[in-house]
């Protein structure tokens, strides 16, 4: 009732209901809680879906393998380029109104615009893989075949479209989103040593057996940090909520707000990863199961069910953010109807691509004897590899004046931006190097 009231307010006055929210006037306390529960959104959601099943499980297995070690250094680090990527894309899409993808065609032309299209929708479809892999993992445990599971996993995300308007599809995310705190309990449970994490910020290390493959568990942690999925949803969702440039310091604080919560749950997986180093098998062959049981073996029911359930939740909301800028990259290139505030007669083929892209995906996962944890960590890599083409765009968009006015980069934003190109195309011609010349 609430809900339809605002929007009927806002109707009225021809604001969204996140604008009709902070313009209203009230002081002191009530003012600030109010400001807080209205700029929590696009940034949080974002980063929030980026410890999605495909990352917790990467993280994970990262921990497995190196213990605590050089990743949860590694992983604090990536917090401040996590949000330097997202700021530059509230930036942008906030003053120009326009998402990644229609800046694309319009500055850099046809044929980039498609590139952008179908590699994000190829990398969004394993990363949805990955999704359905850790939702459906606990179910399996409990007897149901994977079909069924697969079945009412799907059911679940394709029905997030019927609920009406940004706003109460952005408070339901946000509320799945809060689930993510199961991974502290976890990690609670595993009991991590704290000499050892400080250990590990005072002394960086990595087992000398395992060194060969460091490149690629730190491409696929930084390709989970700061994923091209994360660009094309947070951009076009500030955009559909009623974000503009005079809103860019909420919109700042909400994705800062995002960037620690990610950090934070990141290093709780990586120490309940840790908690299984030197103890159980290499996991990366075998499928999410293997981890639950070992935790199971371990630390008791309570640690594997949780988890189980953890995994299942993050899978859950990242189907639903990742399908999304799928919607909105393919809306926006073709200018189809693309809000969430449309219902599914008024922009079918909008959520088309929404649900197709999540029965296409469940469907892959139906494929006998699939590596799942492999190909967890194989699309985050991927992820990573695609990020350097569009941080280029990104950071050639965010300095054309024509665009930007005076919002355009500073120089300490574009030394820092292109530094962090730099660090990453790096890292892939290694991972390259390595993989195919060693």
């Amino acid at each position: 009732m609430q809900e339809q009231e605002q929007n009927a307010g806002s109707a009225e006055t021809g604001l969204s209901t996140f604008q009709h929210l902070i313009s209203k006037r009230k002081k002191g306390f009530r003012r600030h809680a109010l400001l807080f529960w209205a700029l929590m959104g696009p940034g949080l959601l974002t980063m929030i879906g980026d410890n999605d099943a495909g990352g917790v499980l990467e993280y994970v297995i990262t921990g497995a393998h190196f213990g605590i070690g050089l990743f949860i250094p590694l992983v604090a680090c990536l917090a401040l380029i996590t949000f330097t990527v997202q700021e530059l894309t509230v930036r942008m899409c906030a003053v120009t109104q326009k998402g990644f993808t229609k800046l694309i065609f319009e500055h850099f032309g046809r044929g980039w615009g498609f590139y952008h299209i179908f590699s994000l929708f190829f990398e969004n479809l394993f990363t949805l893989m990955t999704e359905f892999i850790g939702m459906t993992a606990g179910l399996v445990l409990l007897g149901i075949p994977l079909w069924l599971s697969t079945l009412l996993s799907l059911l679940l995300v394709i029905s997030v479209a019927i609920f009406t308007g940004y706003w109460t599809k952005e408070r339901l995310a946000l509320c799945v989103g809060a689930l993510n705190l199961v991974f502290v309990v976890v990690t609670f449970i595993t009991r991590p040593s704290i000499s050892d994490i400080g250990h590990a910020f005072a002394s960086w290390n990595v087992p000398e057996l395992l060194q060969g493959s460091l490149i690629w568990y730190i491409v696929a942690t930084i390709g989970n940090a700061v994923a091209p999925w994360m660009i094309f949803f947070q951009g076009s969702a500030i955009i559909d909520k009623g974000i503009t440039a005079k809103d860019l310091r909420l919109a700042r604080i909400d994705t800062i707000i995002g960037s620690v919560c990610q950090v934070f749950i990141a290093i709780c997986c990586i120490l309940i990863g840790a908690s299984l180093f030197g103890q159980a098998e290499i996991l990366n062959e075998d499928n999410p199961s293997t981890i639950i049981m070992a935790l199971h073996d371990l630390f008791g029911p309570w640690a594997s069910s949780l988890f189980g359930f953890g995994l299942f939740n993050a899978g859950f909301l990242a189907a639903i953010t990742i399908s999304l800028s799928s919607s909105w990259t393919f809306a926006e290139a073709f200018n189809w109807k693309h809000s969430l505030n449309n219902k599914i007669k008024e922009a079918p083929k909008f959520y088309l691509v929404y649900i197709g892209s999540l029965v296409l995906a469940a469907l892959l996962i139906l494929i006998p004897d699939l590596p799942f944890n492999f190909i967890a960590v194989l699309t985050q890599a991927i992820g990573g590899m695609l990020m350097v083409p569009v941080l280029i765009f990104i950071m050639i968009l965010t300095n054309n004046k024509k665009y930007m006015g005076e919002y355009k980069n500073s120089l300490f934003t574009n030394i820092w931006g292109w530094m962090v190109v730099g660090v990453l195309a790096s890292l892939i011609v290694m991972l390259f190097y390595e993989t195919f010349w060693i």
